[in-house]
Parts: C-alpha cells; sequence; structure tokens
C-alpha cells in the first residue's frame, strides 16, 4: 500500500546552506547525495511526496537530474527560493504536480512553505518548512524542514501521530 510523505527545504546545490544551518555535510556533493539516499531509503516508487519548498539551487538539467533520482509521485509546493522560477520549470524539472499556493491535506493539515498564522484555538495544523532549525512550541505548527528529520521526509503517520491529541488517556 502506498503511503504520503512530507519534506522541505533541501536546498540542493546550496553551498551556503551548510553553514547557514550548520548541516553535517563537508561539501554540496555530499550533502546532495546522502539527502537522496535518506529519501529514497524511506520513500517507494509508488508512494506521494509533498515537497514543501525551496527544493534546489541547480540548473534545469541538475535539478531535473536530481528530481527523477528521487522515488514517489513528487508534488512541489513553491518556496520563497523556488519562486523565482516557473511553474512550468518546476514540472519541466520532473515534478508531477506544482502549486503556487498553500494547500489543506485531509481537511486538517494546511501545508505551506511559510509558516501561517494559527492560534491555539484553531482546529488545524499547519505543516510548514522555512524556519529550518527553528521550532514553533504547541501543536498547531508542524516544522517539516529537513534539519529536524535527518534529512529524510516524514510519513503522514508520524506528522498525524505527532499532532493529533490522543483522546484515550
Amino acid at each position: 500500500m502506498s503511503k504520503v510523505f512530507f519534506t522541505s527545504d533541501h536546498h540542493f546545490g546550496h553551498k551556503l546552506i551548510i553553514d547557514f544551518e550548520s548541516r553535517p555535510f563537508s561539501g554540496v556533493e555530499e550533502m546532495n547525495r546522502t539527502m537522496i539516499e535518506n529519501w529514497n531509503s524511506v520513500v517507494g516508487e509508488g508512494d506521494t511526496v509533498f515537497h514543501l519548498g525551496d527544493f534546489s539551487f541547480m540548473n534545469l538539467e541538475a535539478t531535473t537530474g536530481i528530481v527523477s533520482s528521487l522515488n514517489g509521485y513528487k508534488i512541489l509546493i513553491l518556496g520563497n527560493h523556488d519562486r523565482g522560477r516557473s511553474r512550468k520549470w518546476w514540472l519541466d524539472s520532473g515534478f508531477d504536480e506544482v502549486s503556487e499556493y498553500p494547500m489543506i491535506y485531509k481537511d486538517f493539515f494546511f501545508l505551506s512553505h511559510e509558516p501561517m498564522y494559527m492560534n491555539k484555538h484553531m482546529p488545524y495544523v499547519n505543516v510548514h518548512g522555512h524556519i529550518h532549525g527553528q521550532k514553533y512550541e504547541g501543536n498547531n505548527h508542524f516544522n517539516i524542514c529537513v534539519e529536524h528529520w535527518g534529512y529524510k521526509p516524514l510519513s503522514f503517520e508520524q506528522i498525524r501521530d505527532a499532532v493529533v491529541v490522543n483522546e484515550e488517556g
């Protein structure tokens, strides 16, 4: 049975992100290779991955090579660093779907690149990227940036179980 995964902020090809975010890589080649291996270690060919933005700083040919090496049906929600390129550019690079706007998943999860305004009275969870190593307190935001999750996509079940209140206890 296929699974659904979420991830964001790979910044493939972005050398400076290694220092900016204290990523544990000696260089951009190691970073790119490790993140591809980590993605494919959890995502199967029949799975779906929502990438919540800031995917690649590389040209079309190099980005296409990375997208094609990643397992799954890939949906991109454009991040601030992706918006300089057209929706068509990202589709041409190999993404199966591209959205310029946040999406709602399963009537409960707001998927966006930048964190959205949420408060404790709102019955939703904002799954987002953009803020890398930072994290908001509470159960209304879930930071899916790769820095928090071992540079691997997280399954829907992992996110759901982390944010949905267990009413049995």
